[in-house]
């Protein structure tokens, strides 16, 4: 086995889903946290083993929603996303119809986008390397064809890249990943990915609303200085916070997201607001603003993925579906008449 110069293997480089670590890692933090993280994985994998009991049944509950935000170990996290957001029963319901659309006549146009996209989706990862065997680019780019055929409306759009990547790494299963993909493009995430991106533009001026409520100096910092939502959130938005924040933490925003919906998205974007608060307010210009909202997605606050997602539930504090669905309204109307 290859060793780097500090003595550490070059498998320890790379992290369980296939992602090498970068130069600058803090190994002994991480392991610190990890260690820690281990006795709670330990601990819900027992209890999901008698909640499951080997059965492939759940019923929505108050219990089941409590050990979802716990976090669902990794053995059943496939199983799990695929029964809460009715991607099981769609895939039940719908026998074949996944090959049928990799069988059936193609779009060059959407074949094309789909490829240039092949190489930039996750060069950090080894399993998405042409050199590895199998080469999840092949699963990935099936997934991708199969979804831009089935919701025409959308076909294919960036970001849509990485959300499938990390459906793949997960299911290692390809028709689970495309029912999965539908479930959150076609249900779960109200038209972020169609062309207009009218969904996506809604939600980003809906969290600037909930910044108001809930965080309102930064909101009046944004102002002051004409710094827009979508310059600092649309990927967080886009990619589902892919890339962003850690990949632990990203499937366990992920875990409550096919569960509870779209609204975790703005649980997490204003915990991460409302946690550096006075951080973000040091900035005194423009591209400070911007370069202080890439910095709070970094650090042992998110790395901790079990009490961040402790401090998503509190945080924020209490708001509905129906005050995102109303904000939503008036947004949608901003949005759309500013053409």
């Amino acid at each position: 086995m290859a060793r780097r110069e500090d003595g550490r293997d070059w498998a320890y480089r790379v992290d369980p889903y296939g992602f090498e670590r970068p130069e600058d890692f803090d190994y002994a933090s991480y392991e610190a946290f990890f260690s820690r993280y281990l006795v709670v994985l330990t601990r819900r994998a027992i209890k999901w083993s008698k909640l499951l009991k080997g059965n492939n049944s759940i019923q929505k509950s108050l219990k089941v929603k409590r050990y979802i935000r716990k976090g669902i170990p990794n053995e059943h996290r496939a199983l799990v996303w695929m029964i809460v957001s009715g991607a099981q029963t769609n895939m039940e319901q719908n026998p074949g119809y996944y090959h049928r659309l990799l069988e059936g006549e193609k779009n060059a146009k959407l074949l094309e986008a789909i490829k240039t996209d092949m190489n930039r989706t996750f060069p950090d990862n080894v399993k998405f390397r042409k050199t590895a065997d199998p080469c999840l680019q092949h699963a990935l780019y099936n997934v991708l064809v199969a979804y831009g055929h089935h919701n025409k409306a959308v076909g294919y759009c960036q970001g849509m890249n990485f959300i499938a990547g990390y459906l793949i790494l997960i299911t290692k299963n390809e028709e689970e990943s495309f029912w999965l993909l539908d479930a959150l493009i076609g249900r779960i995430l109200p038209d972020y990915y169609s062309p207009a991106m009218l969904g996506l533009k809604t939600d980003q001026e809906v969290l600037g609303e909930l910044v108001k409520m809930k965080v309102p100096a930064v909101a009046e910092l944004m102002e002051r200085h004409g710094v827009m939502w979508t310059l600092v959130v649309s990927r967080w938005f886009i990619c589902l916070f892919i890339d962003i924040l850690p990949v632990e933490t990203v499937l366990r925003i992920w875990d409550c997201l096919f569960y509870e919906g779209s609204k975790i998205i703005f649980r997490v974007a204003l915990t991460l607001i409302k946690q550096n608060q006075a951080f973000i307010l040091e900035a005194t210009n423009f591209p400070d603003i911007c370069d202080k909202f890439k910095q709070i997605t970094k650090g042992t606050f998110v790395t901790e993925c079990h009490s961040f997602m402790q401090k998503i539930f509190a945080d924020p504090g209490s708001f509905s579906m129906a005050t995102i669905n109303k904000l939503r309204e008036t947004c949608r109307e901003k949005v759309l008449s500013q053409g």
